[in-house]
C-alpha cells in the first residue's frame, strides 16, 4: 500500500467534475482497461485507488505505471490484494475509511476484474468447465461488483453522486471458443448493473456497463484463438482499427461528467461500429 498527497491543477488541465478531492476506486487497475482508466481520471484530477492482484515479477512494470499516475499530482493509493476475497475487502475498506477520514468520498467505482476460466463446456480430457470454474468466474467478474457496491454504501464511502462503471464484451451474447464461463459472467454483470441502477438510485448511484470492442490486452491474449478473433474483428470494424484501452477510458470519463448524470442502467458500446457487421 502506498499514498501520495498533493494536487497541482495546472498539471492536469483542471479539477475533476466531482467535488474537490473525489476518489475513483478501480478494481483491476494495474493493466489494460483499468490502468488506462486510472490514467485518464488522474489526468482530470481524480484521486485514485487501485486494487490489483499481481505477481512479484510483474511489479516493477506496474510500479512504473503507478508512478506516472502519481505524476499528475493527485493522491494515489494501491492495494496488491484479492478484490474478490471477503476478508481482503474488509481490510481494504478499513484502510480506505482511515485514509479518507470522512472528508473525501469515492465518486467513481470502476469494475475491471478479469479473473475467469477459459475452458470448453465439453472435452475428451479433463479440461472441460466444471461447477467450480463457473462459480469462480461468476464471483470474480460479476458478483464482486455487487459485493463492493453494497460494502461501500454500508461504509458510507460513496459520494452523493456516484458513478459505477463495469466492462462487458460482445461475448455476452455471442459464442466464442472456451468463453462460456466468462460469457455467463458478463451476462450476469449486466443484470447486476441494471439492478444496482434501480435499487441504489436513492443513494445517488448511477451504474452502467461499457461494451468494449475487441481490445488487445493481456487478458484478451489469454483467450484461445485470440489472434483469429482479433483478425476477424478488424475485418468487420468499419472504423478500420481495433478498440484501444484509451478509447474505453475516454468513455468512462464521459460517464463521470455532470452532463452524464441522467445515464444509468445502460450498456454503451465503445467499438467503432465493430458490432454492426
Amino acid at each position: 500500500m502506498n499514498t501520495k498527497k498533493g494536487s497541482d491543477p495546472s498539471r492536469h488541465g483542471g479539477r475533476a467534475t466531482g467535488d474537490e478531492g473525489s476518489f475513483a476506486l478501480i478494481l483491476g487497475g494495474s493493466k489494460g482497461l483499468g490502468l488506462a482508466t486510472a490514467m485518464k481520471l488522474a489526468r482530470h484530477g481524480y484521486n485514485i485507488i487501485v486494487v490489483h492482484r499481481d505477481r512479484r515479477a510483474d511489479l516493477p512494470v506496474i510500479k512504473t505505471a503507478f508512478h506516472e499516475i502519481e505524476s499528475f499530482g493527485i493522491q494515489f493509493i494501491s492495494y496488491n490484494m484479492d478484490a474478490t476475497n471477503p476478508e481482503s475487502r474488509r481490510k481494504m475498506l478499513m484502510d480506505m475509511r482511515r485514509k479518507l477520514s470522512g472528508k473525501k468520498k469515492i465518486r467513481v467505482l470502476v469494475h475491471s476484474i478479469a479473473k475467469g476460466n477459459l475452458k470448453p463446456l465439453h472435452s475428451k480430457g479433463n479440461k472441460a468447465l466444471d461447477y467450480q470454474d463457473f462459480m469462480i468466474t461468476m464471483n470474480a467478474m460479476a458478483i464482486s461488483l455487487f459485493d463492493w457496491t453494497k460494502a461501500l454504501v454500508k461504509e458510507k464511502l460513496f459520494a452523493r453522486d456516484t458513478r459505477i462503471i463495469s466492462f462487458t464484451s460482445e461475448g455476452n451474447s455471442k459464442v466464442l471458443p472456451n468463453y462460456a464461463a466468462v460469457s455467463v459472467a458478463k451476462a450476469g454483470l449486466e443484470a447486476i448493473t441494471r439492478s444496482i441502477a434501480v435499487e441504489f438510485a436513492p443513494f445517488g448511484i448511477k451504474a452502467n456497463c461499457i461494451q468494449a470492442g475487441v481490445t488487445i490486452t493481456e487478458s484478451f491474449k489469454m483467450i484461445p484463438q485470440s489472434e483469429k478473433i482479433a483478425a476477424a474483428a478488424l475485418k468487420r470494424n468499419p472504423s478500420g482499427r481495433l478498440t484501444r484501452p484509451e478509447d474505453v477510458a475516454n468513455v468512462v470519463y464521459l460517464l463521470c461528467t455532470d452532463e452524464a448524470e441522467w445515464i444509468t442502467g445502460t450498456i454503451i458500446a465503445v467499438d467503432g461500429g465493430e458490432r454492426l457487421q
